[in-house]
């Protein structure tokens, strides 16, 4: 599932595309053609994203609110009949951009968008954060920080890989009850994702590896891949740590697997 660096990304690319202009929207597949209809030759003022939610404002109040999912893709493009199962498709003459297979695409309010938000946890990408609020959350739970740091409730957009890499940076044990982490840890951790996501949006990937780690500094292959960056931790099961040499070790947690470092990240 695409985490929330890849949203905020394509609100820009949406933006840059888009934004200002009036713009064709249909449904090729045709599940979205009512809704649609709604939207199709407004001016797309601006795409904003909230975690892993992107948000499509039209003139009339209206927002294209759409959810990848696992599966979903946005992808640009010059113009070209659709190809495959396309939901929906936003057009002017020089640009398209196709949606496949979001777990969610409607149109919503101004209203109806603000109130979800208020059940999502602070996203680190925003610049109106609350961190404290995800602490208080945080410190209410028994559930162990690895859990909660997925929860989209408690924090927003951090995913599978963020959540993995900001505990092994941080030498977290991710298995520590909400409710025993310190407040020093939080506040590094809240940190360390207010460094490493901003540059996931411009990279387009996700790289957490510090100067001393990286392959050139190591003399070492880089990582191969299909989810590119270069990693400490996440799907590298029964490789040796770059930091201390042990195993990396992984469970299933809450439905995801959990990478983590026994030796490096013993402490809470």
């Amino acid at each position: 599932m695409p985490e929330g660096h890849t949203l905020h990304r394509l609100a820009l690319d949406v933006t840059a595309g888009f934004g200002g202009r009036p713009a064709a929207v249909t449904s090729p597949q045709g599940r979205f053609a009512e809704s649609a209809a709604l939207l199709d030759g407004s001016v797309l003022s601006n795409a904003t994203a909230h975690g892993k939610h992107l948000f499509i404002e039209f003139a009339g109040d209206r927002l294209l609110h759409i959810h990848l999912g696992l599966i979903g893709t946005l992808r640009f493009g010059p113009p070209a009949p659709p190809q495959g199962e396309v939901r929906v498709r936003l057009a002017t003459p020089e640009l398209v951009a196709d949606l496949r297979g979001p777990q969610l695409c409607t149109v919503r309010t101004s209203a109806e968008v603000a109130e979800l938000i208020t059940r999502l946890g602070p996203d680190p990408l925003r610049d109106d954060a609350d961190p404290d609020l995800a602490w208080r959350r945080i410190q209410r739970s028994t559930r162990s920080v690895a859990a909660l740091l997925m929860d989209q409730e408690i924090l927003s957009g951090v995913g599978n890989v963020y959540r993995a890499e900001v505990l092994f940076r941080n030498r977290i044990n991710p298995h520590r009850p909400g409710n025993k982490l310190s407040r020093r840890s939080w506040q590094a951790i809240w940190a360390d994702l207010l460094l490493l996501m901003p540059k996931g949006v411009i990279d387009n990937r996700i790289d957490t590896v510090r100067p001393e780690h990286t392959p050139e500094a190591m003399g070492r292959p880089p990582r191969e891949d299909d989810h590119g960056g270069e990693v400490y931790v996440y799907r590298r099961n029964a490789m040796p740590c770059w930091v201390c040499g042990s195993m990396i070790r992984t469970e299933l947690l809450a439905g995801r697997n959990l990478f983590w470092c026994g030796r490096c990240q013993r402490r809470g």
